[in-house]
């Protein structure tokens, strides 16, 4: 296994005791000092807080960044940060001059180009511009518009097939190619220092520790995916990365956030420009708000998919694609492992939306009693006519007499609000929250703390992900190390070899469907 080189990059000023840097993992080897953000800081400071190597960057307002210097300002700054950094980043437009090279040695240099790129033979011209300078490292980093264009740099890193150049795309997926990058030869990759909530165009240096296990790398050759948007939340590509790294198989497991599923399907499923790249997107999970939208490019559907007008997963076979839904899990879960009695019981299901009407679906094919719960009538309505189940508007609901409330609503993630008037639930009532976060939501803490069964977005996301990977894989994760990764306690007995089999027994039959 190699290793990739992690590097931490500062974008906001460093609190007095300089914690985010002296906390920051010992695999992290550089870190990035984003001077045209954060002012130009005493390195010996730096070095006290920080054990790696420092990199210098001033990022010029024309190349993204914040620096409005003038020319000779800039180079004056970059001069004065060469005696006390390891490495020095040089804007290859117009920091190449012979003056400011011969005060920074080649072993020292990271040439860097940001921008647009039309096409891989642009970039592929613009970086023999960058190259022709002599140093340690080159980055070409591109501002892509539109989806295909963030496969560029990544077919540029595929081209030169060489292990001394960063490349990847700043554009409407997220930060999926600086991940890929590495698979092509890229030496490092950048993560943002943790200092609050994580930015929706990059992850943090943490974030790509625990969520892609770098720094070790793995040779991959398929690609998995959640799909839908907010996604950068989402805690799938952990469980999924880690369970490939247990079992040394060879995938990887990309968030994209995408905001027209019809374009995403066209410029990065249909156009198999993964697949040109020696990778194979195999299977995808969706989220919020394309459950519904995959239906209409799946070549088989599964009955409950069809059934609920959603579903949240795609599988590759074959070349076609299949739908099927995992919202159900939560249902045959909460009977199998909480012994709740579902039959002949009232069921509140809050959120119309694609998870909301597949639980429904499931809690009626168990016999249960179920209503419908919406703040938007349109949805509810149409909710109602698919499945033949009550609806009732939110602002008239209370929780009063019903046995079961599921909150398929993303309410309560990382806030103190709740979907319901709490005061209404019933004693005994089981409450089933899909929504999860770094705290329990006031939901599932109000059920818990009154002695009661709640069922909480972790719980729902450990039992649909077991499941999920057995759809794309073919194989079992274990749910032992998925329980790890979610921080819940591994059971000793037979309980998660009851929610593997019974995901087992209950895998979902596909049938052919419209295209």
């Amino acid at each position: 296994m190699t290793q990739a080189s992690l590097i931490a990059s500062l974008a906001a000023p460093p609190s007095p005791t300089g914690v985010e840097l002296s906390t920051l993992p010992d695999s992290v080897e550089w870190l990035e000092v984003r001077s045209d953000l954060v002012g130009d800081l005493n390195p010996e400071w730096l070095r006290k807080h920080f054990r790696g190597h420092l990199l210098y960057a001033l990022r010029s307002r024309n190349e993204g960044g914040k620096s409005s210097d003038s020319l000779q300002n800039r180079h004056r700054r970059l001069k004065a940060a060469a005696p006390f950094y390891d490495r020095v980043e040089l804007e290859s437009n117009t920091d190449c001059s012979d003056d400011l090279l011969a005060q920074i040695p080649f072993q020292q240099r990271c040439v860097s180009w940001h921008g647009p790129a039309a096409d891989l033979v642009q970039l592929k011209t613009q970086f023999e511009q960058l190259s022709s300078v002599p140093a340690a490292v080159y980055k070409v980093v591109t501002k892509a518009t539109e989806m295909r264009d963030e496969f560029i740099p990544l077919s540029l890193l595929k081209a030169l097939d060489r292990s001394d150049t960063i490349a990847y795309s700043i554009g409407p997926l997220g930060f999926w190619s600086r991940l890929v990058a590495l698979q092509l030869g890229a030496p490092g990759i950048y993560g943002l220092v943790p200092q609050g909530a994580i930015a929706q165009t990059g992850p943090t240096i943490n974030q790509l520790i625990d969520d892609y296990g770098l720094p070790g790398l793995r040779a991959v050759n398929e690609i998995f995916a959640i799909i839908g948007k907010p996604i950068f939340h989402s805690l799938s590509p952990r469980l999924h990365n880690a369970a490939y790294c247990a079992m040394n198989y060879p995938a990887l497991f990309l968030p994209l956030q995408v905001e027209s599923y019809d374009e995403f399907w066209q410029e990065v499923v249909c156009s198999r420009l993964l697949d040109s790249l020696g990778f194979s997107l195999n299977g995808m999970t969706v989220a919020s708000p394309h459950k519904e939208a995959t239906l209409l490019t799946a070549r088989m559907i599964s009955p409950m998919s069809r059934q609920a007008e959603s579903a949240n997963i795609l599988v590759r076979h074959d070349g076609w694609w299949k739908a099927d839904t995992t919202d159900p899990e939560v249902v045959y879960m909460a009977s199998r492992e909480r012994s709740v009695k579902v039959r002949h019981k009232r069921a509140a299901v809050i959120g119309c939306g694609g998870a909301g009407r597949a639980i429904a679906a499931a809690l009626v094919e168990d016999g249960a009693v179920v209503t419908l719960i919406n703040r938007g009538p349109e949805r509810g309505q149409h909710a109602s006519e698919i499945l033949g189940l009550a609806y009732l508007p939110l602002k008239d609901f209370s929780a009063e007499g019903y046995d079961i409330v599921v909150n398929a609503t993303p309410v309560g993630r990382e806030s103190d609000e709740v979907p319901f008037n709490l005061e209404t639930l019933n004693e005994e009532a089981v409450v089933i929250d899909l929504v999860y976060g770094a705290r329990p939501t006031p939901l599932v803490k109000t059920t818990l703390a009154r002695d009661q069964i709640a069922i909480d977005g972790r719980d729902v996301l450990l039992t649909q992900v077991l499941h999920q990977f057995r759809l794309m894989t073919g194989k079992e994760m274990s749910a032992t190390l998925a329980a790890e990764q979610l921080g819940r306690r591994p059971t000793t007995g037979g309980s998660l070899k009851t929610i593997q089999a019974g995901i087992r027994k209950g895998a979902t039959d596909l049938t052919t469907g419209a295209n």
